[in-house]
């Protein structure tokens, strides 16, 4: 079996910058060549947003991002078929960074579950990031990933107490997920000036809790924040600001190029 694409990367030492992405957005054709663009310009992990109505996670940016691409036609089927593609070079250049699903539970479960991991893993898909799926009640579901070779990640808040942090780094495949704040996706909260000193001791506090790599987003927007984060955490997530980088794109090849622009102003 082909070792998993995640799992090889994280033995690199680097330190990692991932892009967060809602297929089809924010014009229907836009995945590919957005997908092409932000592998050409240096994210390390794309993760692709996982379409759902009631996104209770995410702020209104990702939330409007969603409803667009459901609109655009974007299902679960749909998405592993653009994964797919991708992975042939169908429609862009052939994509090779490894390809993590973020999203929530009710569409899996309508997919089936075996039925989802075996077509995720043809596809092209490396792992699952499932916020609302608890740590405690994710064990089957767990030992059936790691069957299809797919790195499940867990996340890990400000307010997680040091044994559930070791908790969540023991289950989590190949590294963990820190929400910089209690917040929704987009939070505008890790500029406030009494949030930065405590997000650094928080890091710390995971740091010393945990053995493998940990990763951090929620309110990531600039090469300043990324940089900072870097000296705590072994990567950063910036999803929403991509997202607002490229709504004004009226085509799928505006969207690449402003996606491919913005995500080089951040290395």
């Amino acid at each position: 079996m082909t070792e998993n694409r995640i799992t090889a990367l994280l033995r690199q030492d680097k330190k990692l910058l991932l892009a967060y992405y809602m297929p089809e957005f924010p014009v229907a054709g836009a995945t590919l060549p957005v997908l092409e663009a932000l592998q050409e310009s240096g994210a390390d992990i794309i993760e692709l947003g996982i379409p759902f109505s009631d996104p209770v996670g995410d702020g209104p940016v990702i939330q409007e991002a969603a409803h667009r691409s459901i609109a655009n036609g974007v299902s679960l089927h749909r998405l592993l078929d653009i994964v797919g593609r991708a992975r042939r070079g169908e429609g862009c250049r052939k994509i090779t960074v490894p390809i993590l699903l973020m999203g929530y539970c009710n569409p899996l479960i309508a997919y089936g579950g075996d039925c989802f991991l075996t077509d995720a893993t043809e596809a092209g898909v490396d792992g699952l990031l499932l916020p609302d799926l608890p740590p405690e009640e994710a064990g089957e579901f767990l030992e059936r990933a790691k069957a299809f070779s797919m790195t499940v990640v867990f996340l890990i808040s400000p307010v997680t107490p040091p044994e559930r942090i070791e908790m969540i780094d023991g289950m989590s495949t190949d590294f963990s997920y820190c929400l910089a704040v209690n917040a929704t996706t987009g939070t505008a909260k890790l500029s406030e000036g009494d949030t930065e000193a405590s997000v650094d001791e928080y890091l710390k506090r995971v740091r010393r809790h945990t053995k493998k790599k940990f990763v951090v987003g929620f309110g990531i927007k600039d090469r300043e924040r990324v940089e900072h984060m870097w000296r705590f955490a072994d990567g950063a997530v910036v999803g929403t600001a991509l997202l607002q980088n490229i709504a004004s794109a009226g085509t799928p090849q505006e969207a690449a190029r402003l996606a491919g622009e913005f995500w080089r102003t951040l290395r």
